[in-house]
């Protein structure tokens, strides 16, 4: 009978001690609740602009990790398809604080709409996916249309005209290269001005042009290159036999929308080879040509400032050469954005908002001032 009751004593204790620890801590792991994390989906690194950005993404996620707020963390992909996998991952997750999203392609749509329905947080990055961007808390990227408008700017300072013969290298069918062609066409249609964030100069087109002009301006020579200088090369190895006979008819010019630095490689390269003959390079040689670009690699940076093993052949064949700004660290900006939206940090933007970095031209007379990011190659 004692060792009943020293039995029942025991239970009733242990109950009383578990009631009294549910009042403090929850032992229920159902209840739990997991550490909120910042998901950040990003390119598999490679070459380039990509292969930086996703760089400069992992450095902050682990910049976030040893803050100890939130935990973060970087998953790299190699198309939108394989994004739209990582999604739903992160959903069944549970954890997700909010995502940042750099879609490597449009098929990357179905991904965020996995999220809005999940209501997951996002910020849409780089690239901007018509329909899902409504529902972003920000879509943030370089200014494209600014980008375009300056090599419009530019190209029409060194004297393109209508009639004369543009080469447009695009990147890809998707918002960044779209946004870009708009800046450009818009700048010489006069309803677009290129302000210079680096000089607080803005610039109005000098000669309006019209639609009409425009359009046969871009129509001869455009190739979607997908941010490839090999691409380029296998295009313009193609074009320039025509490209050289239309410029000799129209005034010896010929300039160059590059919408990326990687496909001007592509035209430096070409020049480079052997697959050209002597007198075309020789025609090329007294041509008048101007390059532009896209982005802040430090190899074109050093080709413009007359250090690199290319640049005397950049000072051969060509009469200048650009580089807008547009480097990849913006996607640390990026990051940074979402870390405030969930500290609630001054945030002011609605849902649906869009945020540009802004962009400026390098060119001999500033390159020194920059310091490029280590893409071409790599």
């Amino acid at each position: 009978m004692k060792k009943l009751f020293s039995l029942l004593v025991g239970v009733a204790l242990a109950v009383s001690l578990v009631g009294c620890s549910s009042d403090d801590t929850n032992p229920n792991p159902t209840n739990t609740t997991k550490a909120e994390t910042i998901y950040v989906l990003g390119p598999t690194p490679d070459h380039g602009w990509t292969a930086q950005a996703g760089a400069y993404a992992d450095a902050a996620v682990k910049q976030i990790n040893n803050g100890g707020q939130y935990k973060a963390e970087y998953l790299p992909s190699s198309d939108g398809e394989a994004q739209n996998d990582n999604v739903q991952t992160i959903i069944a997750n549970g954890d997700a604080a909010g995502v940042v999203f750099f879609a490597l392609d449009d098929s990357a749509k179905a991904g965020q709409e996995a999220l809005i329905g999940a209501n997951i947080p996002f910020i849409s990055f780089d690239r901007i996916i018509e329909g899902p961007d409504k529902s972003a808390i920000l879509n943030f990227s370089g200014d494209n249309w600014a980008v375009g408008a300056g090599i419009g700017y530019w190209l029409q300072k060194q004297g393109m005209e209508p009639g004369d013969v543009l080469i447009t290298l695009i990147g890809d069918n998707g918002t960044v290269s779209s946004r870009r062609q708009e800046g450009f066409e818009e700048f010489l249609l006069g309803t677009r001005d290129y302000t210079d964030a680096a000089t607080a100069q803005t610039y109005h087109t000098t000669t309006v042009w019209t639609a009409e002009q425009i359009s046969t301006l871009t129509a001869a020579y455009k190739e979607v290159c997908d941010w490839s200088a090999d691409k380029a090369y296998q295009y313009l190895e193609l074009k320039m036999p025509d490209i050289i006979s239309d410029a000799k008819a129209a005034g010896d010019d010929v300039y160059f929308f590059s919408m990326d630095d990687e496909m001007t490689f592509g035209v430096l390269n070409l020049l480079e080879g052997n697959t050209l003959t002597d007198a075309q390079k020789t025609d090329i040689e007294n041509l008048k040509f101007y390059i532009s670009a896209i982005g802040g690699m430090a190899e074109l940076y050093e080709v413009i400032a007359g250090t690199s093993p290319q640049s005397a052949l950049a000072s051969k064949y060509f009469d200048d050469i650009m580089s807008m700004w547009f480097s990849p660290k913006m996607m640390q900006t990026c990051i940074d954005f979402m870390v405030q939206y969930l500290n609630k940090s001054n945030w002011t933007f609605a849902v649906g908002a869009g945020e540009y970095e802004p962009t400026w031209i390098v060119d001999a007379s500033n390159v020194s001032q920059y310091e490029g990011f280590n893409g071409h190659g790599a």
